[in-house]
Protein backbone atom coordinates (compact mmCIF):
# COMPACT_ATOMS: atom_id res chain seq x y z
CA UNK A 1 0.00 0.00 0.00
CA UNK A 2 1.47 3.31 -0.83
CA UNK A 3 2.79 5.81 2.23
CA UNK A 4 0.07 8.54 1.13
CA UNK A 5 -2.81 5.43 1.62
CA UNK A 6 -1.50 4.30 4.69
CA UNK A 7 -4.03 4.64 7.99
CA UNK A 8 -2.62 6.29 11.21
CA UNK A 9 -2.63 3.85 13.79
CA UNK A 10 -4.92 4.11 16.70
CA UNK A 11 -3.14 5.91 19.46
CA UNK A 12 -3.73 3.62 23.13
CA UNK A 13 -5.69 6.14 25.39
CA UNK A 14 -3.69 4.98 28.35
CA UNK A 15 -0.19 6.48 29.28
CA UNK A 16 3.03 4.36 30.02
CA UNK A 17 2.27 3.79 33.77
CA UNK A 18 5.69 2.01 33.90
CA UNK A 19 7.65 5.44 33.88
CA UNK A 20 9.36 7.17 36.17
CA UNK A 21 7.55 10.42 35.60
CA UNK A 22 3.99 8.82 35.80
CA UNK A 23 4.85 7.04 38.62
CA UNK A 24 6.06 10.59 40.11
CA UNK A 25 3.26 12.39 39.30
CA UNK A 26 0.62 10.08 40.85
CA UNK A 27 2.75 10.31 44.89
CA UNK A 28 1.91 13.80 43.98
CA UNK A 29 -1.09 14.02 42.98
CA UNK A 30 -2.25 11.52 45.90
CA UNK A 31 -0.36 13.43 48.52
CA UNK A 32 -1.91 16.74 47.45
CA UNK A 33 -5.32 14.96 47.61
CA UNK A 34 -4.18 13.37 51.26
CA UNK A 35 -3.63 17.35 52.22
CA UNK A 36 -7.25 18.36 50.94
CA UNK A 37 -9.04 15.59 52.52
CA UNK A 38 -7.01 15.87 56.02
CA UNK A 39 -8.11 20.10 55.94
CA UNK A 40 -11.53 19.46 54.55
CA UNK A 41 -12.01 17.06 58.06
CA UNK A 42 -10.00 18.98 60.31
CA UNK A 43 -13.09 19.55 62.16
CA UNK A 44 -14.12 15.62 62.78
CA UNK A 45 -10.21 14.58 63.47
CA UNK A 46 -8.68 16.93 66.23
CA UNK A 47 -5.42 16.09 65.05
CA UNK A 48 -4.76 16.77 61.68
CA UNK A 49 -1.21 15.37 60.93
CA UNK A 50 -2.15 12.26 62.43
CA UNK A 51 -5.27 12.61 59.57
CA UNK A 52 -2.92 13.82 56.93
CA UNK A 53 -0.13 10.35 57.65
CA UNK A 54 -3.51 8.04 57.36
CA UNK A 55 -4.59 9.35 54.06
CA UNK A 56 -1.20 9.56 52.98
CA UNK A 57 -0.16 6.17 53.58
CA UNK A 58 -3.71 5.09 52.06
CA UNK A 59 -3.75 7.16 49.61
CA UNK A 60 -0.09 6.43 48.33
CA UNK A 61 -0.94 2.72 48.58
CA UNK A 62 -3.82 2.76 45.99
CA UNK A 63 -2.06 4.82 44.04
CA UNK A 64 1.00 3.30 43.68
CA UNK A 65 -0.66 -0.33 43.18
CA UNK A 66 -3.24 0.72 40.72
CA UNK A 67 0.39 2.22 38.95
CA UNK A 68 1.95 -1.55 39.49
CA UNK A 69 -1.11 -2.92 37.89
CA UNK A 70 -1.61 -0.94 34.71
CA UNK A 71 1.80 -1.06 33.97
CA UNK A 72 1.67 -4.75 34.50
CA UNK A 73 -1.85 -5.18 32.62
CA UNK A 74 -0.99 -2.57 29.78
CA UNK A 75 0.91 -4.73 26.81
CA UNK A 76 -2.33 -7.07 27.14
CA UNK A 77 -5.20 -3.68 27.15
CA UNK A 78 -3.26 -2.65 23.88
CA UNK A 79 -5.24 -5.57 22.71
CA UNK A 80 -8.72 -5.27 23.45
CA UNK A 81 -11.21 -2.57 21.94
CA UNK A 82 -11.38 0.60 24.24
CA UNK A 83 -14.45 0.07 25.82
CA UNK A 84 -13.45 -3.65 26.52
CA UNK A 85 -9.38 -1.93 28.07
CA UNK A 86 -11.68 0.64 29.86
CA UNK A 87 -14.19 -2.00 31.46
CA UNK A 88 -10.98 -4.07 32.47
CA UNK A 89 -8.78 -0.81 33.61
CA UNK A 90 -11.50 0.12 35.93
CA UNK A 91 -12.13 -3.57 37.30
CA UNK A 92 -8.55 -3.05 38.08
CA UNK A 93 -8.72 -0.31 39.71
CA UNK A 94 -11.43 -1.04 41.52
CA UNK A 95 -9.77 -4.42 42.83
CA UNK A 96 -6.92 -2.32 43.96
CA UNK A 97 -9.08 -0.20 45.43
CA UNK A 98 -10.65 -2.74 47.69
CA UNK A 99 -7.47 -4.44 48.22
CA UNK A 100 -5.59 -2.03 49.92
CA UNK A 101 -8.96 -1.05 51.72
CA UNK A 102 -9.40 -4.57 53.41
CA UNK A 103 -5.44 -4.86 54.35
CA UNK A 104 -5.96 -1.35 56.19
CA UNK A 105 -8.85 -2.49 58.11
CA UNK A 106 -7.27 -5.59 58.95
CA UNK A 107 -4.10 -4.00 59.92
CA UNK A 108 -6.31 -1.90 62.11
CA UNK A 109 -7.54 -4.36 63.64
CA UNK A 110 -4.46 -6.42 64.96
CA UNK A 111 -2.49 -2.81 66.31
CA UNK A 112 -6.35 -2.07 68.05
CA UNK A 113 -6.63 -5.67 69.30
CA UNK A 114 -10.12 -6.49 67.56
CA UNK A 115 -11.30 -2.67 68.12
CA UNK A 116 -10.28 -0.30 64.93
CA UNK A 117 -11.86 2.40 66.76
CA UNK A 118 -9.88 2.56 69.65
CA UNK A 119 -7.21 4.05 67.35
CA UNK A 120 -8.29 7.50 65.90
CA UNK A 121 -6.49 6.98 62.58
CA UNK A 122 -8.12 3.75 62.15
CA UNK A 123 -11.84 3.23 60.50
CA UNK A 124 -14.16 1.39 62.90
CA UNK A 125 -16.76 0.04 60.29
CA UNK A 126 -15.94 -2.51 58.14
CA UNK A 127 -18.53 -2.53 55.50
CA UNK A 128 -19.19 0.98 55.36
CA UNK A 129 -15.50 1.85 54.95
CA UNK A 130 -14.98 -0.83 52.12
CA UNK A 131 -17.75 -0.07 50.33
CA UNK A 132 -17.67 3.81 50.45
CA UNK A 133 -13.69 3.49 49.28
CA UNK A 134 -14.89 1.30 46.26
CA UNK A 135 -17.86 3.46 45.47
CA UNK A 136 -15.67 6.16 45.17
CA UNK A 137 -12.44 4.34 43.11
CA UNK A 138 -15.02 3.56 40.81
CA UNK A 139 -15.89 6.91 40.28
CA UNK A 140 -12.54 8.36 40.44
CA UNK A 141 -11.19 5.57 38.06
CA UNK A 142 -13.39 5.99 35.80
CA UNK A 143 -13.14 9.73 35.05
CA UNK A 144 -9.58 9.16 34.94
CA UNK A 145 -9.79 7.22 32.69
CA UNK A 146 -12.18 9.47 30.55
CA UNK A 147 -9.77 11.84 30.81
CA UNK A 148 -6.89 9.72 29.34
CA UNK A 149 -9.35 9.07 26.22
CA UNK A 150 -10.03 12.36 25.89
CA UNK A 151 -6.45 13.18 25.77
CA UNK A 152 -5.70 10.42 23.62
CA UNK A 153 -8.22 11.19 21.12
CA UNK A 154 -7.14 15.26 20.97
CA UNK A 155 -3.44 13.94 20.09
CA UNK A 156 -4.55 11.70 17.66
CA UNK A 157 -6.87 14.73 15.80
CA UNK A 158 -3.67 16.83 16.14
CA UNK A 159 -1.62 14.51 14.42
CA UNK A 160 -3.53 13.58 11.55
CA UNK A 161 -4.69 17.40 11.12
CA UNK A 162 -0.56 17.90 10.44
CA UNK A 163 -0.46 15.05 8.42
CA UNK A 164 -2.97 16.32 6.23
CA UNK A 165 -0.98 19.48 5.92
CA UNK A 166 2.08 17.78 5.17
CA UNK A 167 0.26 15.96 2.60
CA UNK A 168 -1.15 19.51 1.48
CA UNK A 169 2.65 21.13 1.75
CA UNK A 170 4.06 18.25 -0.71
CA UNK A 171 1.12 18.56 -3.42
CA UNK A 172 2.33 22.28 -3.18
CA UNK A 173 5.55 21.39 -3.56
CA UNK A 174 5.32 18.98 -7.06
CA UNK A 175 3.27 20.79 -9.73
CA UNK A 176 6.15 24.21 -9.94
CA UNK A 177 8.86 22.23 -9.42
CA UNK A 178 8.15 19.19 -11.18
CA UNK A 179 7.79 21.34 -14.63
CA UNK A 180 11.12 23.11 -13.43
CA UNK A 181 12.77 19.96 -13.56
CA UNK A 182 11.48 18.17 -16.45
CA UNK A 183 11.95 21.41 -18.83
CA UNK A 184 15.93 21.17 -17.43
CA UNK A 185 15.69 17.38 -17.87
CA UNK A 186 14.45 17.88 -21.37
CA UNK A 187 17.01 20.92 -22.08
CA UNK A 188 19.44 18.32 -21.28
CA UNK A 189 19.42 15.18 -23.09
CA UNK A 190 20.57 15.88 -26.17
CA UNK A 191 23.60 18.52 -24.52
CA UNK A 192 24.36 15.92 -21.51
CA UNK A 193 22.73 12.90 -21.63
CA UNK A 194 25.00 11.68 -18.77
CA UNK A 195 23.67 14.64 -16.50
CA UNK A 196 20.44 14.32 -17.77
CA UNK A 197 20.12 10.74 -16.16
CA UNK A 198 21.60 11.68 -12.78
CA UNK A 199 18.99 14.74 -12.93
CA UNK A 200 16.43 11.78 -13.49
CA UNK A 201 17.98 10.31 -10.91
CA UNK A 202 18.04 13.04 -8.37
CA UNK A 203 14.34 13.97 -9.18
CA UNK A 204 13.28 10.20 -8.01
CA UNK A 205 15.36 10.17 -4.99
CA UNK A 206 13.44 13.64 -4.07
CA UNK A 207 9.72 12.74 -4.63
CA UNK A 208 10.35 9.12 -2.80
CA UNK A 209 11.16 11.50 0.59
CA UNK A 210 8.50 13.68 -0.50
CA UNK A 211 6.16 10.68 -0.65
CA UNK A 212 7.22 8.92 2.17
CA UNK A 213 5.38 8.33 5.45
CA UNK A 214 4.48 11.98 7.10
CA UNK A 215 5.51 10.33 10.38
CA UNK A 216 8.83 8.97 9.49
CA UNK A 217 11.97 10.21 11.23
CA UNK A 218 15.03 10.30 9.57
CA UNK A 219 19.06 10.70 10.76
CA UNK A 220 19.62 14.23 10.28
CA UNK A 221 22.68 13.00 7.45
CA UNK A 222 19.35 11.83 5.43
CA UNK A 223 18.09 15.03 5.56
CA UNK A 224 20.62 16.79 4.90
CA UNK A 225 21.14 14.55 1.54
CA UNK A 226 17.78 14.96 0.44
CA UNK A 227 18.19 19.12 0.47
CA UNK A 228 21.71 18.06 -1.41
CA UNK A 229 19.47 16.53 -4.36
CA UNK A 230 17.03 19.33 -4.26
CA UNK A 231 20.00 22.12 -4.57
CA UNK A 232 21.44 19.96 -7.40
CA UNK A 233 18.46 19.84 -9.38
CA UNK A 234 17.97 23.36 -9.27
CA UNK A 235 21.29 24.61 -9.52
CA UNK A 236 21.01 22.90 -13.08
CA UNK A 237 17.90 25.52 -13.62
CA UNK A 238 19.80 28.23 -12.11
CA UNK A 239 22.89 28.29 -12.87
CA UNK A 240 25.57 30.16 -11.53
CA UNK A 241 22.84 32.13 -9.94
CA UNK A 242 22.11 29.68 -6.94
CA UNK A 243 24.88 29.41 -4.36
CA UNK A 244 24.51 27.19 -1.27
CA UNK A 245 26.91 27.64 1.49
CA UNK A 246 26.89 24.40 3.86
CA UNK A 247 28.19 25.32 7.51
CA UNK A 248 26.70 21.62 9.49
CA UNK A 249 29.90 20.72 10.80
CA UNK A 250 28.91 20.95 13.85
CA UNK A 251 25.86 19.10 14.08
CA UNK A 252 25.71 15.41 15.37
CA UNK A 253 25.40 12.74 12.08
CA UNK A 254 23.31 10.82 13.97
CA UNK A 255 20.65 13.39 15.60
CA UNK A 256 17.11 12.17 14.33
CA UNK A 257 14.63 14.26 12.53
CA UNK A 258 11.16 14.29 11.07
CA UNK A 259 11.59 14.21 7.83
CA UNK A 260 11.46 16.98 5.31
CA UNK A 261 12.64 19.27 7.90
CA UNK A 262 15.14 21.16 5.69
CA UNK A 263 13.87 20.65 2.17
CA UNK A 264 10.69 22.72 2.29
CA UNK A 265 12.97 25.78 3.47
CA UNK A 266 15.85 25.66 1.19
CA UNK A 267 12.93 25.52 -1.52
CA UNK A 268 11.29 28.37 -0.34
CA UNK A 269 14.71 30.05 0.02
CA UNK A 270 15.20 29.57 -3.26
CA UNK A 271 12.16 30.28 -5.09
CA UNK A 272 10.73 33.23 -3.36
CA UNK A 273 14.49 34.62 -2.77
CA UNK A 274 16.81 33.91 -4.88
CA UNK A 275 14.60 33.09 -8.32
CA UNK A 276 13.41 36.61 -8.09
CA UNK A 277 17.08 38.29 -7.77
CA UNK A 278 18.66 39.39 -11.47
CA UNK A 279 22.14 38.52 -10.14
CA UNK A 280 20.72 35.37 -7.77
CA UNK A 281 22.58 34.81 -4.45
CA UNK A 282 23.55 32.45 -1.46
CA UNK A 283 21.68 30.18 0.77
CA UNK A 284 23.18 29.91 4.01
CA UNK A 285 22.72 26.74 6.00
CA UNK A 286 24.32 26.74 9.39
CA UNK A 287 24.09 24.05 11.57
CA UNK A 288 24.93 24.91 15.19
CA UNK A 289 25.11 23.05 18.87
CA UNK A 290 23.81 24.67 21.79
CA UNK A 291 24.31 22.46 25.22
CA UNK A 292 21.47 19.36 24.02
CA UNK A 293 19.96 21.74 21.37
CA UNK A 294 20.42 21.53 18.07
CA UNK A 295 19.98 25.00 16.08
CA UNK A 296 19.39 24.94 12.42
CA UNK A 297 19.14 28.19 10.01
CA UNK A 298 18.33 28.99 6.55
CA UNK A 299 19.60 32.35 4.85
CA UNK A 300 18.60 34.20 2.30
CA UNK A 301 18.76 37.52 0.21
CA UNK A 302 15.73 39.27 -0.81
CA UNK A 303 14.36 42.17 -2.74
CA UNK A 304 11.25 44.14 -1.67
CA UNK A 305 12.40 43.88 2.36
CA UNK A 306 11.66 40.41 1.97
CA UNK A 307 7.53 40.77 1.16
CA UNK A 308 7.73 37.90 -1.30
CA UNK A 309 8.04 35.63 1.96
CA UNK A 310 4.51 36.50 3.12
CA UNK A 311 3.45 34.36 0.56
CA UNK A 312 0.96 31.61 1.57
CA UNK A 313 2.71 28.61 0.26
CA UNK A 314 5.99 30.09 2.67
CA UNK A 315 3.31 29.88 5.67
CA UNK A 316 1.93 27.03 5.29
CA UNK A 317 5.60 24.84 4.91
CA UNK A 318 6.58 27.10 8.30
CA UNK A 319 3.59 26.04 9.69
CA UNK A 320 4.29 22.57 8.84
CA UNK A 321 7.74 22.56 10.51
CA UNK A 322 6.82 24.14 13.65
CA UNK A 323 3.44 21.66 14.09
CA UNK A 324 5.85 18.43 13.57
CA UNK A 325 8.38 19.79 15.91
CA UNK A 326 6.05 20.26 18.76
CA UNK A 327 4.98 16.75 17.87
CA UNK A 328 7.91 15.15 18.24
CA UNK A 329 8.99 17.58 21.52
CA UNK A 330 6.09 19.32 22.94
CA UNK A 331 7.55 22.51 24.38
CA UNK A 332 11.02 21.86 23.63
CA UNK A 333 11.33 23.11 20.16
CA UNK A 334 10.51 26.05 18.06
CA UNK A 335 10.42 27.86 14.67
CA UNK A 336 12.19 31.02 15.03
CA UNK A 337 11.87 33.47 11.66
CA UNK A 338 13.59 36.81 11.04
CA UNK A 339 13.10 39.75 8.70
CA UNK A 340 15.95 42.05 8.01
CA UNK A 341 15.82 44.96 5.04
CA UNK A 342 17.41 42.28 2.54
CA UNK A 343 17.22 39.46 4.09
CA UNK A 344 15.33 36.51 5.30
CA UNK A 345 16.20 33.69 7.83
CA UNK A 346 14.28 30.85 9.82
CA UNK A 347 16.22 29.01 12.92
CA UNK A 348 14.89 25.44 13.67
CA UNK A 349 15.74 24.89 17.53
CA UNK A 350 15.25 21.37 18.61
CA UNK A 351 16.50 18.70 21.45
CA UNK A 352 19.43 16.31 20.02
CA UNK A 353 18.17 12.60 20.49
CA UNK A 354 19.60 9.84 18.71
CA UNK A 355 15.88 8.15 18.81
CA UNK A 356 13.23 8.36 16.97
CA UNK A 357 11.10 11.48 19.33
CA UNK A 358 8.03 9.92 20.41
Amino acid sequence: MPNAERSTPQIFFLPDFCAGRMAFAIVLIVELVAVVISIARQAIHDNFWIDLAAASMFLLWVGLGCTVVLCRARPRLRLMSTSGASFVALLLITLVVALVSEIAFRFGQYFSFGDPGALDMFPSRHALFLLSNTGIGIIVGALALRYFFVNAEWKRTTELEAQARIRALQARIRPHFLFNSMNTIASLTRSNPAQAEQAVEDLADLFRANLSDAKEHIALTEEFEVARVYERIEQLRLGSRLKVDWNVAALPADAMVPSLLLQPLLENAIYHGIERLSNGGVVTIVGTMHGDSIQLTVANPVADNAASFEHDGNKLALDNIKQRLELAWPGKAEVLVEILPNQYSVSLKFPYSKREPQ
